[in-house]
């Protein structure tokens, strides 16, 4: 339960109308994965920022993150530039296998749907400053599958002298719609960053696009989600 006076503090939070959307751009090819914002990877990647509370009218500029992304024929990439003050993670890391509750410690996620209908049937991807992650086909109706592995790619770096640190995705895309992606393809999407130290209440919950509620889980609320758009 989160604290009255807590809440009672906070802004109302009205979510966006219309949703964020980002709009990414098609490469040919791709190099290996890497966290590098400068390299050529990177390069003509489109870019969104995350820096709002996903429940309240509040900006966190000291925990600004940067979001890139372009698509090829077979993945959707992702980069998150993380700054940050303190960090709170899993020790030891173990980047070998999913990493349950990866939530309660900071971390980035992105989640991916293809279905305007079900809304409540979507994937979950995250990752940790140290490298952990989990993948989650998510379905709101049903008990999750953890079985379920989409294939995905990850990279992880941490810069203690410049205080960011860094998260990159390969993720395919099939392991979110068996529909062919072809420019013009849209799917629904939010972008999230967990982090700081303590309980859930005191902890940072941010969002691309608000979901504003409250008393819940800020972060599953298909309803409001943004939407990512695939271009040439």
């Amino acid at each position: 339960m989160w604290p009255v006076l807590f809440l009672l503090a906070s802004p109302q939070c009205v979510a966006p109308n219309p949703p964020a959307t980002l709009t990414i751009k098609h490469a040919t090819a791709a190099t290996e994965l890497n966290t590098d914002p400068k390299s050529p990877l990177w390069r003509h990647a489109q870019s969104a920022t995350i820096v709002k509370d996903c429940s309240r009218q509040i900006n966190y500029p000291k925990v600004k993150t940067e979001v890139k992304s372009f698509w090829t024929d077979t993945d959707v990439y992702f980069l998150f530039i993380c700054r940050y003050e303190t960090l709170n993670i899993f020790l030891p890391a173990d980047n070998s296998k999913p990493r349950v509750k990866l939530w309660d410690r900071d971390v980035v996620e992105v989640f991916l749907g293809d279905d305007w209908n079900n809304i409540r049937h979507y994937r979950e991807y995250e990752v940790a400053p140290t490298g952990d992650w989990i993948d989650l086909a998510i379905d709101l109706d049903k008990k999750s599958d953890r079985s379920w592995r989409s294939g995905w790619t990850t990279a992880a770096r941490i810069d203690d002298k410049a205080k960011i640190w860094y998260a990159a995705m390969r993720i395919p895309l099939q392991s979110v719609s068996e529909k062919p992606v072809t420019p013009g393809t849209r799917w629904r999407m939010n972008l999230y960053r967990i982090e700081g130290q303590g309980e859930d209440p005191v902890r940072h919950f941010l969002c691309w696009n608000p979901t504003c509620v409250l008393n819940r889980d800020p972060n599953h609320v298909p309803e409001n989600f943004g939407a990512l758009i695939f271009a040439k």
